[in-house]
């Protein structure tokens, strides 16, 4: 795993938020911390779980800016900067670069549908030029079934071969195992980090990097102890029961529609409620299937 240049187990971390809607910074912090002592090598914030596109680029770069406040290490974040614009990502990457964050990921521009290759390409190769900073690793986000645009594996070659020391790797979010198998033997090297936590185990066999994964909000010990002591047969049993705890939450997180279900989640370990609040269009979970999820949580214990 040692030729890999971002690899490691990586918390899509949720956002919470104040009364207001806004994000609740302290709290937030907070939470980058638990995740680092519970086994995280980083945070990736701002992404998918962590509702980012309902947030404005001010608000996305007052958190980046209160986690490094809070003693969050630069090198430990890894930020989502894409967006439907490419100057607001440049902006976005070039305000973290600003802070000494150099790891992010980066969304294609997302809102065309069925755009080309050649369309994808000339956008990153937009934004890298723009940027022209050498200290910059991407990890490319490939989530077709929200984003509506799909990285292939053509594009993803020729965006490592024209700027190989920009683009490093990939959270592949399609949860298609044979697409992450295709990746790592096309592109020999290149960090290939699975969206789905239970994918980890058998991704770092085929030869993967890592996660970047929502269910790591709840169960960072155990995503950390399979990647730590998945070669080494000695922890077998270890690896197996991590690896089941992990599909036992995972399960219980899909239990519902599953960003609002994971921050319910995360508040029944906390035991803070303030977690269960989310910006629309995104709703909270019910009550009837909280007291579910509750229950179900329980039993996990």
């Amino acid at each position: 795993m040692s030729k890999h240049r971002i690899t490691g187990v990586f918390s899509a971390a949720t956002t919470p938020l104040n009364a207001d809607g806004s994000p609740d910074l302290g709290l937030f912090t907070e939470h980058c911390h638990r995740l680092i002592t519970e086994g995280c090598h980083g945070v990736a914030l701002l992404g998918t779980t962590g509702e980012a596109n309902s947030f404005s680029s001010a608000e996305r770069r007052a958190m980046l800016e209160a986690a490094l406040k809070a003693g969050v290490p630069a090198d430990k974040l890894l930020p989502g900067t894409g967006v439907a614009a490419i100057p607001e990502t440049v902006e976005l990457t070039r305000h973290a670069l600003s802070l000494g964050v150099t790891k992010v990921v980066m969304l294609p521009p997302f809102y065309y549908k069925g755009v080309s290759d050649e369309g994808l390409f000339a956008s990153y190769a937009q934004i890298f030029e723009k940027l022209g900073d050498n200290r910059l690793q991407v990890i490319l986000y490939h989530i077709p079934q929200v984003s509506g645009v799909p990285l292939s594996i053509p594009l993803i070659s020729r965006l490592i071969k024209a700027f190989p020391e920009t683009v490093v790797g990939i959270k592949e979010s399609a949860g298609d195992f044979n697409n992450m198998q295709a990746i790592i033997a096309e592109c020999p090297g290149f960090s290939v980090l699975c969206g789905a936590d239970p994918l980890l185990l058998p991704l770092l066999k085929a030869g993967g990097a890592g996660c970047i994964t929502a269910t790591s909000n709840l169960v960072a010990d155990s995503l950390r102890t399979v990647y730590d002591h998945v070669h080494d047969e000695s922890h077998a049993a270890a690896v197996e029961t991590a690896q089941a705890r992990i599909t036992a939450y995972r399960t219980l997180s899909n239990s519902y529609v599953q960003i609002p279900t994971i921050k319910a989640m995360v508040g029944l370990k906390t035991g803070n409620p303030v977690w269960k609040r989310t910006r629309p269009p995104l709703m909270p979970i019910s009550d009837t299937e909280y007291a579910a999820l509750a229950e179900g949580y329980a039993k996990l214990q």
